[in-house]
């Protein structure tokens, strides 16, 4: 969930907000007249695919969300997002756009969560740095550790935790396409409650990790946001040893490939492949886990869980007309801890709603099916990947 926009989903209406800039009332004549066309141009303006920007496009330009949402696990509750480009340095025309997207959630459930993720372009793209903050109270199902204790029915069981997020990586440009650097990334998980304990196998319920490390990412694609064609590839390493506090020490290597491509008029096709492996004593908190909001979506998150993982999906974007489009996809994951225990395949397809609410910035609600029809909805701003 950490790594998602909104893991929760669903809105039946989402209702665009946002403040209407005192100087649109107070220029020029004071009329009321002129005061309600002002307010009306600001209202037209901020629906409009550009914002009401004149240049045309979205740099420097905040969009602002709130609607409802539902969701087995979280309830009916109220998300709001805030997300938008922006550039550091207006001379600098050649790095591509930063973005950021703040979110916060809150649940008839007891569940609320507040966060910030995005990547931020400097120095005509010799430097990117992403981030990704974020802390929450949530109730939730636990199921056990290992893909049989979750694909047991009877294992389902009520889990409160707060968990708590800071990820940070700076990444230099190598040449071309590449970029290295160094990451740091704390994780903290505290399950005050859990009504069967022995699912944790005698592990400790509250659970610190401090790690550092190192990624590489090589990207020609043409928006991060919404890409129509170009690669992306993601390495990362990761260490938390003993000696930076970690009762639970271990290594993760996080594995990303993605392509995309335009196949016809409007359509673009998707692909993204998935691994996340670790070595040494993760605790139940830290493995891998299945279902989020951008991976598997339908599925329970962390109802399936271990020590590795990987996921692949193949998702078919098509435009229909003016503002909508809908997405297809079809894709298959696993947990597993060992050779001998791969051979399980969870599978995964869904269709999705898309609506441009910004030049690529898609509001996107999806509708994930996974093993045995277990299923969900997503609610969130940009692509799933």
């Amino acid at each position: 969930m950490a790594a998602a926009c909104i893991s929760y989903a669903t809105a039946q209406d989402f209702v665009p907000i946002d403040s209407i800039p005192l100087t649109n009332i107070i220029e020029g004549d004071s009329t009321s007249a002129h005061i309600k066309k002002s307010l009306w141009q600001s209202i037209k303006d901020y629906i409009s695919i550009d914002g009401g920007n004149s240049k045309g496009d979205d740099i420097n330009k905040v969009s602002v969300l709130g609607g409802p949402f539902y969701d087995n696990q979280a309830g009916f509750g109220i998300a709001l997002m805030a997300g938008g480009n922006f550039r550091f340095n207006k001379n600098d025309t050649i790095s591509l756009p930063s973005t950021s997207q703040i979110y916060f959630n809150i649940s008839t459930k007891l569940f609320w969560k507040l966060g910030m993720y995005g990547s931020i372009f400097l120095d005509e793209n010799r430097w990117r740095i992403n981030y990704d903050i974020s802390y929450e109270n949530t109730p939730s199902y636990f199921y056990g550790i290992g893909f049989e204790n979750g694909d047991n029915d009877d294992n389902k069981t009520m889990q409160h935790k707060h968990i708590g997020l800071f990820h940070i990586e700076g990444l230099r440009k190598i040449t071309g396409a590449l970029k290295v650097g160094p990451a740091i990334r704390w994780d903290y998980v505290n399950s005050d409650t859990i009504a069967r304990p022995e699912l944790l196998e005698g592990q400790d319920r509250i659970v610190r990790n401090y790690g550092f490390g190192l990624v590489a990412e090589f990207d020609t694609r043409d928006n991060i946001k919404d890409a129509y064609s170009g690669w992306y590839a993601y390495s990362g390493v990761l260490f938390r040893p003993k000696f930076l506090w970690n009762k639970y020490s271990f290594t993760t290597l996080d594995l990303r490939l993605r392509h995309y491509k335009q196949v016809w008029k409007g359509g673009v096709l998707a692909g993204d492949l998935y691994a996340l492996f670790n070595f040494g004593n993760p605790s139940w908190a830290m493995m891998s886990q299945v279902g989020n909001s951008n991976r598997m979506r339908g599925y329970y998150t962390g109802r399936y869980r271990d020590k590795h993982m990987i996921n692949l999906q193949v998702e078919l974007r098509q435009h229909i007309w003016g503002r909508h489009g809908i997405a297809l996809w079809a894709g298959v994951g696993n947990v597993f801890h060992d050779t001998d225990s791969f051979g399980h395949l969870l599978p995964n397809f869904g269709i999705g709603y898309r609506f441009a609410f910004r030049r690529r910035m898609n509001i996107r609600l999806d509708f994930g099916i996974g093993k045995d029809w277990q299923n969900g909805f997503v609610f969130n701003i940009n692509e799933a990947f």
